[in-house]
């Protein structure tokens, strides 16, 4: 035996995703593909449209936009150097500032105001828990290029046809209004007065924050600082007569059509663009990371990031939350079964059912083949029954020898009337397509 040592290179480590930045695999992929689904069907009927916007911007496309003094900012962008020419970059922690800056970019407001709406991954570099990760996904809907408060109204009853266009319950909505700058500056003064009064119960962050952005500290977690946020200033004390006319406007429409809120003085969103008109639908089922969906009015961004000034009002939700709310109301979920499943006994019928799977398809029938397990041949039919069952089909087709001779093919009912077997002529699968379609 020999005592030289082995020439073999190292086994590779095995790798894998980065903490917090997950594989969405099937079948929890089909959740998200009927979500979208969802989505797009709505989208139209509100006349919205579809646009997609680079993942990595400019890195002052978010300072200027959000906030230097925010959280996202601070604390959460993934920020880096180009390499290749210093640029720095940013992978978007939201969608709002790119879509904005891709409206101005362009002039897509030169022929008046745009309903657009966006799907995709954001990146923050946080603490992953649930319903928060570093690279989660969001939908928005953005209305540019349009004052009134119609369409203020108008993106919060599209965000309510969706929960029920999914069968979401007990998802509430809290309207806020944070007016204009000239109404925040005089209760920025009144509120940085009072918590300078109460500095001793303030904690590290709300210090840190008193000068620079005090309106945040009204959406403190910390308990121990609840009633002393509860006793302060409040904005919508503050308000003039134009801005509460635009948000008693808002909650009009949301009367008339049926849409519960309840105003929530110390909701004032995360990011410092807003103005007017916020709102948050929030849930008690997903613990802290209750706020499924929020937004608001934006109507000087558009002018921070260099395009010419106009409104704007948007949403966006977190998909990764609403599947989980899904998932704890246990509302119905799409079926991820083919309705047909090929049997094939031997590779001699695999033209012929391929043929007819293919014509089954183009019907619209989800046809899920046999695949040879190995090189030996296409398994038995035991095998391959059981793979049929496990597959969730509603029917097996089998493609035996002696049908095919006969122009003809088994059909086997897997679901209803398990066990049920009749025999069909190829030539009228176009026909049992159209009967299998309509008792879907």
């Amino acid at each position: 035996m020999s005592n030289e040592k082995s020439t073999l290179p190292p086994k590779p480590e095995k790798l894998v995703a980065v903490k917090g930045m997950n594989d969405i695999l099937p079948p929890e992929s089909a959740r998200w593909e009927w979500l979208e689904a969802k989505v797009r069907d709505l989208m139209a009927r509100y006349a919205y449209r579809n646009i997609r916007t680079p993942i990595v911007e400019p890195t002052p496309l978010f300072v200027r936009g959000l906030g230097e003094v925010t959280d996202i900012v601070e604390k959460e962008m993934y920020s880096f150097e180009d390499r290749l020419n210093g640029e720095q970059l940013t992978l978007r922690p939201e969608a709002t500032a790119g879509v904005v800056r891709a409206v101005a970019e362009h002039s897509m407001l030169y022929d008046g105001g745009k309903r657009l709406y966006y799907m995709g991954p954001m990146f923050r570099h946080e603490r992953p828990q649930r319903g928060r990760y570093r690279q989660f996904h969001q939908i928005g809907a953005e209305a540019l290029g349009f004052p009134g408060a119609e369409v203020d109204a108008e993106l919060i009853l599209l965000a309510s046809a969706l929960w029920r266009d999914l069968g979401l319950q007990n998802v509430r909505l809290e309207l806020n209004s944070l007016g204009q700058p000239d109404e925040r500056k005089a209760h920025r003064a009144a509120l940085i007065a009072y918590l300078e009064k109460h500095i001793d119960l303030l904690d590290e962050e709300a210090r840190r924050r008193l000068h620079s952005n005090p309106l945040r500290i009204l959406d403190t977690k910390n308990p121990a600082m609840q009633s002393v946020v509860e006793a302060a200033p409040r904005l919508i004390d503050f308000l003039g007569e134009e801005s509460l006319a635009h948000f008693n406007a808002v909650k009009v429409i949301l009367d008339a059509n049926g849409v519960a809120w309840k105003v929530n003085p110390r909701l004032v969103r995360g990011m410092d663009y807003y103005n007017l008109t916020v709102f948050e639908f929030v849930t008690d089922q997903l613990g802290s990371q209750g706020t499924i969906c929020g937004g608001g009015r934006y109507d000087y961004l558009i002018e921070q990031i260099g395009g010419k000034a106009a409104p704007a009002v948007g949403w966006a939700l977190g998909v990764e939350r609403v599947l989980e709310l899904l998932k704890e109301q246990q509302s119905a979920l799409p079926s991820l079964a083919p309705d047909v499943y090929a049997i094939v006994p031997s590779t001699a019928v695999l033209p012929r059912a391929v043929t007819t799977a293919e014509q089954l398809r183009r019907h619209g029938i989800r046809v899920q083949m046999h695949a040879a397990p190995s090189l030996d041949g296409m398994g038995s039919m035991k095998s391959q029954f059981k793979k049929a069952d496990a597959s969730g089909a509603a029917y097996a087709l089998v493609f035996g020898d002696d049908e095919l001779s006969r122009g003809m093919v088994t059909v086997k009912a897997l679901r209803d009337g398990a066990g049920e077997q009749t025999e069909r002529p190829l030539e009228s699968v176009a026909q049992w397509a159209a009967t299998l379609q309509s008792t879907r």
